[in-house]
């Protein structure tokens, strides 16, 4: 990254993960400024920043939404690198409020890549991917060129944003760069996700409901790893992309900890670490479009950053825990959105 004064744009910034990462990020580079533009949405909030960190003079914060074309270009041509976070992600919820997610996760990444393909002096352009666009997985482990087949309308428009931002640099020549994490977990997280949707259902002692068999394993990544990551990225992703050539422009990379723990286990070392009976396991229908299994093969980025995951799964869950148990005032308020309403194609209305 240099040793001048870098302006970093993080859209998305007031997620999960955008949030951690912009913590992180003014630690790791504290002469740096970060500016956050956020809709504010229902998993993005201001609560995901303290109060010294909102009143830190390297951190600003623009409220508005990706897919306003004048604000984005107005704040890009502000910056030396633009993290792209800014998604809708909710799985369940994209089965029933589908049309959202392309304006978000495409059409606002069409606006973030159109603007930096009009400011040169942009020097890196870090698009946030999934490994939810490849789907269940056809070989493990997964590497980035597995085929990308989406089971879900949130997992598709992933992977045209994916797939436009790849296009861009070949056609724009951008310095762009793909990540695709897999399964993240930690602090901060909504309860729309299945490891705090399990930790917050224990602690208020109520049932952990688990989709079909709860057979379907993923490949998780304590959130502070993928930071450690990210950070990597930024400190020499550009000299790397110019040293790469044409070939190297717009580079994937996956993000894992080349482990699967299935959903049924993950409620069973929940249940186990809050003191809570088994029994309070309930088994519901299968969700629509469920991804059977997943493994990242993380060697490309490991190997070309230096970057290893460094908190095991049952740690990372241990961490959690602790945060959501000591943090209730903040996850109360989320409860009412840990069940979505998602009908199935037997017509039937259920919960997920």
């Amino acid at each position: 990254m240099g040793n001048g004064r870098q302006r970093i744009l993080v859209t998305g910034g007031a997620g999960f993960i955008g949030s951690a990462f912009v913590r992180n990020l003014l630690e790791a580079f504290p002469d740096s400024h970060v500016a956050v533009l956020d809709a504010l949405t229902y998993a993005g909030s201001l609560d995901n920043f303290d109060d010294r960190l909102r009143h830190d003079p390297r951190f600003s914060f623009w409220y508005g939404n990706v897919t306003n074309a004048d604000l984005v270009h107005d704040l890009v041509a502000g910056a030396d690198i633009v993290v792209h976070f800014a998604a809708e992600s909710h799985v369940a919820r994209s089965i029933y409020d589908n049309s959202l997610f392309f304006v978000t996760d495409v059409l606002g990444t069409q606006t973030v890549a159109n603007a930096v393909a009009k400011n040169p002096h942009v020097r890196l352009f870090v698009h946030i991917s999934t490994s939810e666009v490849y789907g269940t997985a056809v070989s493990e482990p997964m590497t980035e060129a597995h085929p990308l087949d989406p089971l879900s309308p949130y997992a598709s428009a992933k992977a045209g944003a994916d797939r436009l931002v790849y296009s861009y640099g070949a056609t724009y020549g951008i310095p762009a760069v793909i990540v695709r994490p897999f399964n993240n977990y930690g602090p901060y997280q909504h309860l729309e996700k299945v490891v705090p949707r399990f930790v917050c259902s224990a602690l208020a002692g109520e049932p952990l409901t688990v989709h079909g068999d709860g057979t379907a394993r993923r490949d998780w990544l304590y959130v502070d790893d993928t930071c450690r990551a990210l950070i990597a990225l930024l400190r020499d992703g550009k000299e790397r992309l110019d040293h790469d050539g044409v070939d190297g422009r717009c580079p994937v990379y996956n993000l894992g900890s080349g482990r699967a723990v299935s959903v049924l286990r993950i409620a069973e070392l929940v249940c186990n670490m809050t003191g809570r009976s088994l029994d309070l396991i309930t088994y519901i229908g299968d969700r629509p479009g469920q991804v059977r299994s997943h493994i990242a093969d993380a060697s490309r980025f490991s190997a070309e950053f230096d970057w290893h995951p460094e908190v095991e799964f049952e740690d990372g869950l241990e961490r959690t825990i602790a945060w959501y148990a000591s943090h209730e005032e903040w996850w109360r308020r989320l409860e009412w959105m840990k069940h979505v309403p998602v009908r199935t194609a037997e017509g039937e209305i259920e919960y997920h």
